[in-house]
């Protein structure tokens, strides 16, 4: 009768348990057919299985409820070894709980998670997986590799996130002048190419950068294109700051450089790119000794 019993508690359990699935499956499919936005469908898509697994979990605890307050001790017991043996997979479950309420990241974002760089494209119970950008490839482009971290990096190391409060960097590009160019001039026009490119990245990114200061104890800081120039040794140095958005910054950068490069060629001779260069100021004499076939010798002083 006992196993009967059991047996007939388990089919009970397998077909709700199937049923569950099947529900949620129909469910996905119903939503991917109807949104059109890929992130909530995806969003959507998790809660649904997060919620039948929940559910399947629900089902074994009820089937077998009245056998669990027996095995107590042997759960304990058993337990403890199991977590010291599953010790990382514990560790990232509890990373998985931590990014769902921490707001670490989410779907979309680009982060630098366990040393890796890339867009989030899914957020597993145990790993996080990343589209990569980067490593043999410039410019924080996609480089075709898909990568799955393990969830317990977000309580080992740091997690750059470079899209989530203020999805906009800050960056440089820094242009040699060689001096006698009219570097007032020069100035002038990569101002100009600054307002004309990265303007408008500018302007966005205000309203982002009021709310990040409104959540943060973060200071004040200056959103609009600005150039410094610094005099050295060889050459006048240019050095342009822009706000640009994250997914944009190879493409910004080539853009400046073309323009502030015809507007170079523009100016006859107004401005002159400068390079590395090395002037020779002095030599030692060199004692040349040339001999013959006879095995005589030849000394002759070169100045």
């Amino acid at each position: 009768m006992i196993g009967e019993r059991w047996f007939v508690q388990l089919a009970t359990a397998v077909i709700v348990i199937a049923v569950i699935v099947a529900i949620a499956r129909l469910l996905q499919r119903g939503v991917s057919r109807r949104l059109e936005s890929g992130a909530t469908a995806y969003r959507v898509r998790k809660f649904i299985s997060f919620t039948a697994f929940l559910a399947a979990i629900l089902v074994l605890l009820s089937a077998y409820s009245d056998r669990l307050a027996g095995l107590t001790v042997a759960l304990g017991v058993a337990g403890a070894g199991i977590a010291f043996a599953l010790q990382e997979v514990i560790a990232s479950v509890a990373g998985w709980v931590a990014v769902a309420f921490g707001r670490f990241y989410s779907t979309g974002d680009r982060v630098q998670l366990g040393g890796i760089k890339g867009d989030v494209i899914d957020i597993g119970v145990l790993r996080t997986t990343l589209m990569e950008v980067g490593q043999w490839v410039d410019g924080d482009l996609y480089n075709g590799r898909i990568v799955r971290v393990a969830n317990s990096f977000v309580f080992k190391e740091p997690v750059f996130n470079y899209s989530a409060d203020y999805p906009f960097l800050w960056d440089e590009i820094k242009v040699p002048i060689r001096y006698g160019s009219d570097w007032q001039y020069a100035t002038s026009v990569l101002e100009q190419v600054l307002e004309d490119v990265c303007g408008d990245f500018a302007r966005r990114s205000e309203a982002a950068w009021s709310h990040a200061r409104e959540r943060y104890a973060l200071e004040d800081a200056r959103i609009k294109p600005l150039v410094t120039m610094v005099a050295n040794d060889n050459w006048i140095e240019l050095t342009a700051r822009y706000v640009v958005d994250y997914r944009q910054r190879r493409v910004t950068k080539d853009k400046l450089f073309r323009q502030f490069l015809t507007a170079v060629d523009a100016s006859k001779d107004r401005i002159r790119m400068a390079s590395a260069t090395f002037e020779v100021v002095n030599l030692p004499r060199l004692n040349l000794k040339m001999g013959d076939v006879t095995g005589s010798a030849e000394s002759h002083y070169v100045p």
